[in-house]
């Protein structure tokens, strides 16, 4: 059974459990070759890369300072385009 997201109910938790800006956590996995596509997103901010042991996934962390909740939702709605992508 997949779980889905609750935008409002995610939002909400950020407002209240977040001062604004804030340098926010952002993690993706994505297949390996996608990674470029997860960085232009966020393209002025440092990207981290971890490679899975069999090489066909790699996980993605960028911090990124950001100044609201909205705009947070934002860098989510914009990773979902990307194909394969799981936000953590």
């Amino acid at each position: 059974m997949k779980d889905t997201f609750n935008r409002t109910a995610f939002k909400e938790k950020l407002e209240a459990q977040t001062s604004f800006p804030t340098l926010y956590m952002f993690k993706f996995i994505v297949p390996s070759g996608k990674e470029n596509e997860i960085g232009a997103i966020l393209p002025n901010n440092k990207m981290t890369l971890k490679t899975s042991s069999k090489g066909t996934y790699v996980s993605a962390t960028i911090r990124a300072m950001m100044p609201s909740s909205d705009a947070i939702l934002a860098v989510y709605d914009k990773a979902a385009e990307v194909e394969g992508v799981i936000s953590l």
